[in-house]
This record gives C-alpha cells, structure tokens and sequence, in this order.
C-alpha cells in the first residue's frame, strides 16, 4: 500500500500555514505506509485499537507522537499509558481516573482530550455538558488528577450528507471549548480542540478546529 503523496503534502501546506496540527489516521494501515508518511516528516499517527497501536510503537521509531482516538477500555491504558502522547478520546470520569492511576505507575504525567458526544448516533460515545462541566468545575476532581494534563475537547460529527448539521455541531464543540478555555487550572489548560476528518475538516477548520485526524485521504480506503 502506498500513500497519497500529492494529497498529503497539500494538506499538510494548507495546515501548517494556519497552525493546524495533522494527525494522520494510520489504524489498519501497514507499518509500510507509515513510514512513507514517516519519511515525509509526518510525526503524529492516530490509532483506534490498543494492541494495534502498542505493535506499532515497538516497530516504528520512537519520536513518532502516538494518538489514542478511538474507545478507550479501562482495562487496557495500561498498555499505552507508557508511550502515548496523547489520548484523545477520554469520554468518562472512570476512565479519566484510570489513566491518572497508570500515568501515576509510570511516572508520567498524561495529556488528554475529553470527548464530547456532538454527534446524532447513540453508537458514538463522549461526554454531555453536564459531566463535562462536573470534571471541568469540580476543584476536588483536578485536584485528585496528578498525572494526567487536560489540554483540550474532541468530537465527532455525525456521519451525514447534511453539511448543515455538521458545522452545527462542530459550532457547539467551540461554543464548549471557548466556555471553559478560561477555566485554568494546574493540569487543565485547554489548548486542543480535535474535531474534523477526512470528510468533514474543512468545514471543522472553519468552526475553529486546531487539530484535525485524517486517514482515508492520505492513505487511502479503511481495509
């Protein structure tokens, strides 16, 4: 399998000019393919499946940035807890909890992403306002959060032709983002808001987005 070279340097040209991070979506794609993204100087991958993103990282160079975007077991931080750069789907108090325990094991201290449920399917996981503004507003919760850094929300929009339903949700992501970014606390500076694929990003850069994970048009279709 080869990459969309073409495809990846104009996108990464347009981002960059706007100081947008790419984090290309690398899950069931070969260790090949990344490293022709990786010789492209591409650094940050995406990855849904633990064991898979745990095979990557013993395989491929170790500056490569390691993103956790998919669902998120307890179970099972602790076996990316020693290397992930950032875990970007956090959609629970628990979970949120547990890798502070394993950040704690470690000795590290782990940068998150708390999800948002924006999208319309029930199958999408995430956080509403309400525990949102429980984890956010709560001093006693951060306080108890030594080993994780909250530096940001992630959402996904719903998977739809409505464009306008789209920017909606995207719009309320930055509504929330914007409401606590003022909200500062030791280990919960919000900097990051991840929302945007490969379908919809630019219409999540409009909205405001600065980090956005793209998969299919780099590498082609998911297999």
């Amino acid at each position: 399998m080869s990459v969309n070279k073409e495809k990846y340097i104009e996108i990464i040209r347009e981002l960059k000019s706007k100081n947008i991070l790419l984090v290309a979506v690398s899950k069931t794609k070969s260790i090949e393919a990344i490293k022709q993204l990786y010789n492209l100087g591409q650094r940050d991958f995406g990855e849904n499946y633990v064991q898979e993103m745990v095979d990557k990282h013993n395989e491929l160079p170790k500056d490569i940035r390691w993103h956790f975007i998919g669902h998120l077991q307890t179970n099972k931080v602790k076996y990316i807890a020693p290397f992930a750069h950032l875990v970007q789907s956090v959609d629970s108090l628990k979970l949120l909890k547990e890798i502070n325990k394993q950040g704690d094991k470690f000795n590290r201290v782990l940068d998150v992403l708390l999800q948002i449920h924006i999208g319309q399917e029930e199958t999408k996981f995430g956080l509403n306002e309400d525990e949102l503004d429980k984890i956010l507003n709560t001093s006693t919760v951060l306080g108890e959060l030594k080993n994780v850094r909250i530096v940001g929300l992630m959402g996904m929009a719903s998977f739809t032709e409505n464009k306008d339903e789209v920017r909606k949700e995207f719009h309320y992501l930055k509504k929330l983002s914007d409401k606590y970014a003022s909200r500062q606390h030791a280990n919960c500076q919000l900097q990051i808001l991840s929302m945007g694929m490969s379908d919809d990003y630019t219409i999540a850069l409009e909205e405001g987005s600065n980090l956005v994970r793209i998969g299919s048009l780099i590498f082609g279709q998911r297999n």
